[in-house]
């Protein structure tokens, strides 16, 4: 096929590369301008920029796509059979959903109708789902809304963060893209609607998503913590200050009143809702190194009793 292909994020290269691979032509890569981060203020280019560029492929960075004529242009030029979009990062006019004859095919980090919106992965392991998986779909006008094509599954062990399921989700997505592309030139699939009334919503991730609520239950505050990685990641107060809770684990023990620190040894228990407890395994002081709870406690001088949160 001729292929157009929109994304930004690292999570989007496998795709591009196998449709590559499979011998598509991408006649276009379209991705988000490069942008200043950091303390440096150091240009970024986006992943699937690089990868384009070391196959020699066209590329673009629009900052706007909804009413940009130079891209219409550009696209109604090629008229692609398919716009491939993966983590793009930006809503598809209705111009570009019209435009190639077999759609806009989406690659989505769930299983869908779950988890619709900008974070799925993250959310699903925050949820504590045991699976989760990608589905391609062909986008519509509403988010996440149109008919599902082809899904694959990938299991999420009981340790594993939004970090270790990207790196799952990443290629199986890629074999799922490429089986896709075929399925739709032989005309072996047959698009699904979704149930609508089963949808759950994966929202944009905010800062405030990372602060602990200690009267959710420990494996509910681990869950969001291994969701929510590498941000916001999670985090407190302590004295008065931000405390960012970089390792933790479910602990078994004795009660203690949420939000209640409790020391034993070397080790920082906190009590968390419905009796159970939690284990701080390394933790960092607003402004300070990362540190083991062993050094933390020593440095720090925390005792028994002691509150997070307030």
């Amino acid at each position: 096929m001729k292929l157009v292909f929109c994304g930004t994020p690292e999570f989007a290269v496998p795709t591009l590369e196998a449709v590559i691979a499979a011998g598509h032509e991408v006649a276009l890569v379209v991705t988000q301008p490069d942008r200043a981060a950091g303390r440096g203020l150091e240009v970024h280019v986006p992943p699937v920029k690089e990868a384009a560029l070391k196959h020699g492929l066209p590329v673009m960075q629009p900052e706007k796509i909804k009413s940009n004529l130079e891209l219409r242009e550009r696209l109604e030029a090629i008229a692609p059979d398919a716009i491939l979009v993966v983590a793009y990062g930006r809503i598809i006019p209705q111009w570009m959903l019209e435009l190639p004859r077999f759609g806009n095919i989406n690659l989505h980090g769930s299983l869908l109708p779950k988890y619709r919106g900008a974070a799925p992965i993250q959310w699903a392991v925050a949820c504590g789902e045991v699976v989760t998986g990608v589905t391609t779909m062909r986008l519509d006008a509403g988010l996440d809304t149109g008919d599902m094509l082809l899904a694959a599954v990938c299991p999420v062990g009981q340790e594993e963060t939004a970090v270790d399921v990207y790196g799952c989700l990443a290629p199986l997505g890629a074999n799922l893209m490429v089986d896709t592309l075929k399925g739709l030139e032989a005309g072996t699939i047959f698009a699904q609607v979704q149930d609508h009334a089963l949808a759950t919503l994966a929202p944009i991730l905010k800062r405030e998503d990372g602060l602990v609520d200690f009267s959710r239950t420990a494996q509910q505050i681990y869950d969001r913590w291994r969701g929510f990685q590498p941000w916001p990641g999670a985090h407190t107060t302590l004295r008065g200050k931000k405390l960012i809770v970089s390792k933790m684990k479910i602990c078994k023990g004795a009660s203690i009143a949420a939000g209640e620190l409790l020391v034993d040894g070397e080790l920082m228990l906190v009590g968390c809702g419905g009796g159970t407890v939690a284990e701080l395994l390394e933790v960092q002081m607003e402004g300070k190194k990362r540190m083991s709870a062993a050094e933390f406690l020593r440095g720090y001088q925390v005792k028994s009793g002691e509150r997070l949160g307030i």
